[in-house]
């Protein structure tokens, strides 16, 4: 005898959703026969706002588009810019920017560190990342002043550099994360719970994920090697030394095992910057942005974010706003696309542990 149906309601207030998201779900028992996104209304239409401000006015929201992680938001507008106009990036901002990217990585990825364990309830795991990720805060507060939106990456290179000491103090912050990483696999990794809830949970289907475009780790944990920083090398990605962790299997397990192994490639690229960084100019100049007027032309740029492909299309028509601004999100796809096709037939109790494994930004849909 078929169960009678029951909906309910999941998120926003829960440690293993990704933002200010909630999913509609129609239950039979706990099994689930329906699901449906719903992100209401929150950060939204970025898109026509950037059109209404000059090229520099933008980056205030920017940082809107993915609260935990808006440094690859940032690059791509920038760089999107810099194609426009013809503008050159000194080499040491290149590598700046590189260094702040891949901080952002580490940070964001400590902080899904916390929600899918949260999602589990093992919630230890998200008391040490959230805490461990306050270093790579106070990092961003030495560097950019700020430590969540910094607006720090703009057209010409970077807004400031390092100050005095900085270099010793990301080092010393890298190796006590790269010794911590231990801990969190005896907590985590190494948990019979966290494996049993997570291997065979999930599972996303190797040849949809390709259909859909999906992105990112979950693509990754699909074992399909995508990442735009050696595909389609930006700034000084093609001169560093590091791996794209892939594994088989597509569920939430294979998924984590992707992100924890990109935290230690991180680090490595983290080094390489400090050991490696020339000298010289951190920012080209530009003119006064009350007065700065693009040559017409358009130019997409995009960024190897944690959630996967970030872009900007930013198009002139030689004025100094923008004509058309349009941004590709990996949320979109995760969060609407993928997870109302992957929660049916799931149990409820898994809902949380899915959602958070597909490492979504609610505002990136209602942009």
């Amino acid at each position: 005898m078929r169960e009678k149906a029951t909906t309910l309601y999941i998120g926003p207030q829960h440690p293993g959703i990704t933002g200010n998201m909630m999913v509609r779900l129609k239950v039979e028992g706990d099994t689930i026969v329906k699901a449906a996104t719903e992100v209401g209304y929150l950060h939204r239409s970025f898109e026509k706002l950037i059109e209404k401000r000059n090229w520099l006015q933008s980056f205030t929201l920017l940082c809107r588009f993915c609260v935990p992680e808006p440094d690859p938001v940032e690059e791509s507008y920038a760089r999107a810019v810099e194609m426009i106009e013809g503008r050159e990036v000194p080499e040491r901002a290149k590598y700046i920017r590189v260094l702040v990217l891949e901080l952002a990585r580490i940070g964001s990825y400590l902080l899904w560190y916390g929600g899918q364990s949260g999602s589990l309830g093992l919630y230890t795991v998200g008391q040490w990342s959230v805490g461990d990720r306050n270093y790579i805060l106070d990092l961003f507060e030495a560097l950019t002043g700020a430590r969540v939106y910094h607006m720090y990456i703009w057209p010409g290179g970077v807004r400031r550099d390092f100050p005095k000491g900085f270099e010793k103090k990301v080092i010393d912050t890298m190796d006590y994360l790269e010794k911590r990483l231990d801990d969190y696999d005896d907590l985590m990794f190494d948990n019979a719970i966290f494996k049993k809830r997570t291997k065979g949970v999930g599972i996303i289907d190797k040849e949809k994920a390709v259909e859909w475009g999906v992105v990112g780790p979950p693509l990754r944990g699909c074992g399909i090697r995508s990442d735009i920083r050696i595909d389609d090398p930006y700034e000084i990605y093609d001169k560093l030394d590091f791996i794209v962790p892939v594994e088989e299997g597509g569920d939430i397990w294979t998924r984590a095992l992707v992100r924890r192994q990109e935290i230690r490639q991180s680090i490595r690229i983290i080094r390489q910057v400090i050991d490696n960084i020339p000298g010289g100019e951190y920012y080209n100049k530009v003119p006064n942005p009350q007065k700065w007027a693009l040559p017409k032309g358009d130019a997409y740029a995009r960024t190897e974010a944690v959630r996967g492909e970030v872009g900007m299309y930013l198009s002139s028509d030689g004025s100094i706003n923008p004509r058309r601004a349009h941004f590709k999100g990996a949320a979109y796809v995760h969060a609407i696309t993928l997870l109302e096709h992957l929660l049916v037939g799931e149990n409820l109790a898994d809902v949380a542990a899915i959602m958070n494994s597909l490492g979504t930004c609610p505002p990136e849909i209602e942009r």
